[in-house]
């Protein structure tokens, strides 16, 4: 099965828009058949997660699960739950990021799009370059890791 991968450079628009590049709307209509997605913050950086709403559905079920009352999962609901919203794809493959996102992730202008297997990262370009940056990591730590995991 396709998943969503690749990086892209876009602009946002006047209004708020994004267009979703041809790639990740061609997983979106062949394996999710579908045009609807769910926005909201990333949990812990300051970036945007577009999720088909079969892969939404799937998350909202692992968290009604979780116990409510643990601090973690508070964050979390008020994190990602509360700024939820349901976004769909118009006619030339844009979709609207809203104003509350936009401001949560502090996305003005030149934004990077990036796949993530399973859901789609939306960031501001200097925000971007500042995480992926190699240069700011411990590489072998990293490696290690990674290694332990099988990649």
């Amino acid at each position: 099965m396709p998943s969503f991968i690749g990086k892209y450079y876009h602009t946002l628009d006047s209004k708020g828009r994004i267009m979703l590049p041809i790639p990740l709307r061609e997983v979106l209509y062949k394996k999710y058949n579908t045009d609807k997605l769910y926005i909201t913050n990333s949990a812990f950086d300051r970036c945007l997660h577009l999720y088909p709403s079969e892969e939404w559905m799937r998350l909202e079920e692992k968290i009604r699960n979780l116990p409510k009352m643990d601090e973690a999962v508070k964050f979390f609901l008020r994190r990602v739950v509360a700024s939820a919203a349901e976004v769909t794809l118009d006619k030339q493959g844009r979709v609207l990021i809203p104003y509350e996102q936009r401001r949560d992730a502090n996305i003005n202008n030149e934004v990077v799009i990036v796949g993530q297997i399973d859901k789609i990262e939306i960031w501001e370009k200097t925000e971007w370059d500042a995480v992926a940056d190699p240069s700011k990591i411990d590489k072998k730590d990293f490696e290690a890791k990674l290694i332990s995991y099988g990649i």
